[in-house]
């Protein structure tokens, strides 16, 4: 048997956006997906696409077993560290000899089916990665590494990715003379963030901006803004929506010193808070326990 993890991502800047061709930047984060799986002559269904779709996208049938740290429906790309993780663990176990690049690719192409076609290579890239990765149109490249430290608050509403993004194709319809400038203002946003990735006071400026602009698409969620502003009066340099909105998670980049105070600010909100930081390794073989 071959057991391999990959980690979930946060949006730290151009979430929507990048729908439209603006950049954005996706950071990797420390919560993992495990998945072992085992030739097995005998297919054990899974009870996820995800799953069944990485065994027929490789050809190969066997049991899976998985275990993830990522809360699921929570905006922090838990299917795509599942896939990714399937993947490698399918790739490892029946010596397929698929390399990196073809389980990022292979991963978004499952992903777009069960998601039909609304999927952004984003997650899986940064789970197959790690780091932190401009998006830019059809392009990807990885910038270096900071030391970033964040609380992430769930807000534990359930969303869904394709009816934010509908709404905001919906108002960008309807009112194109407001929601452009809007989305040239985040573009704005993630282009100037990317000099100060080293700066968290200044990153935390920029990231207060994009939260504002995400509400002005109509994104936003009263449990959200709640948890951002508790974050901020609890000492975070920034805070904001992460990913689709409409419930989902936020995130809130702290100082080191502040970020227990910070997530208990956030769980006093009726929230779950996971404290976390930058995960430079991507998808990873793990021991056979």
């Amino acid at each position: 048997m071959a057991t391999w993890s990959a980690p979930g991502k946060v949006f730290l800047f151009g979430e929507h956006a990048v729908v439209y061709g603006k950049p954005g930047i996706a950071m990797a984060i420390k919560p993992r997906v495990f998945v072992t799986v085992r030739n097995t002559r005998h297919a054990t269904k899974a009870k996820s696409p995800y799953i069944d779709g990485c065994f027929e996208a490789m050809g190969v049938v066997g049991s899976v077993y998985l275990n993830s740290q990522i809360p699921s429906s929570s905006g922090l790309g838990s299917s795509a560290a599942v896939t990714v993780a399937t993947l490698s663990a399918i790739n490892d176990e029946f010596s397929l000899h698929k390399t990196r690049e073809d389980i990022a690719n292979m991963a978004f192409e499952i992903e777009k089916t069960v998601q039909k076609g609304r999927a952004s290579p984003t997650d899986t890239t940064v789970s197959t990665y790690g780091g932190i990765v401009l998006i830019s149109g059809g392009s990807r490249r990885r910038l270096p590494p900071q030391n970033i430290h964040l609380v992430i608050g769930d807000s534990l509403v359930s969303h869904s990715t394709s009816k934010m993004v509908e709404l905001v194709a919906e108002l960008r319809k309807k009112h194109p003379e407001i929601v452009d400038p809007v989305l040239d203002a985040i573009q704005g946003v993630s282009l100037a963030a990317i000099h100060h990735l080293s700066n968290p006071r200044e990153l935390g400026r920029y990231m207060n901006m994009n939260h504002a602009l995400l509400d002005a698409l109509g994104v936003g969620h009263p449990q959200l803004s709640r948890l951002v502003l508790a974050a901020r009066s609890a000492g975070a340099f920034g805070a904001k929506i992460t990913g689709a909105g409409g419930g989902g998670s936020m995130i809130a980049l702290c100082p080191r010193q502040l970020k227990h105070r910070v997530a208990g600010a956030i769980e006093a909100c009726d929230a779950r808070a996971i404290i976390t930081s930058i995960d430079t390794e991507g998808v990873r073989k793990e021991k056979n326990v």
